[in-house]
């Protein structure tokens, strides 16, 4: 594949996804300038299989993958645990919903564990199946089932006070 083919290729690519990769960073790690840095690693990693990926036709669940692996990766990393900067100065990326509801899910995700938080991102919000999940997360389908569910109950056990509040019970 010539470079100029596959630059435009590429190009064409990123600019018809990069906001659902961005959102989909954001909804991994829960920090903005943190998803920035996952995309960019991401597409840099993406790019540079682009010519096999491209003609193998999956380019979304190889991307997906990557950036799975990539913010898994990441976690893993001591410096990552520290949380040195400014407080509120990152800005969330634009989610539809009430700020408040937003807040409560963001946080609520951020308290999973990086591959339930994965799990739940890749079934509910990109809406995969099973077996595709657990091929980008690079497991087995019950694997995935059983992440999926621990999750959600504790997404549930978060969630539920708050919105119990709200409807007073």
């Amino acid at each position: 594949m010539r470079g100029s083919v596959r630059d435009a290729e590429f190009s064409e690519y990123v600019a018809g996804r990069r906001a659902q990769l961005r959102r989909t960073a954001y909804l991994l790690c829960g920090d903005a300038h943190r998803a920035e840095d996952l995309v960019q690693t991401t597409l840099m990693k993406v790019y540079v299989a682009w010519p096999r990926i491209s003609r193998d036709g999956n380019v979304d669940a190889y991307t997906r993958r990557v950036m799975v692996n990539a913010h898994i990766d990441e976690t893993r990393r001591a410096w990552r645990r520290e949380w040195p900067g400014v407080e509120e100065h990152d800005v969330p990326a634009a989610v539809e919903g009430s700020p408040e509801d937003r807040d409560l899910v963001l946080a609520a995700l951020a308290g999973l564990p990086p591959r339930q938080r994965a799990a739940v991102v890749l079934r509910h919000y990109w809406g995969l199946s099973v077996q595709e999940t657990a091929d980008d997360l690079g497991c087995s389908t019950g694997t995935v089932k059983s992440q999926t569910s621990h999750a959600l109950r504790r997404l549930g056990s978060a969630l539920s006070p708050h919105y119990e509040e709200r409807s007073g019970r």
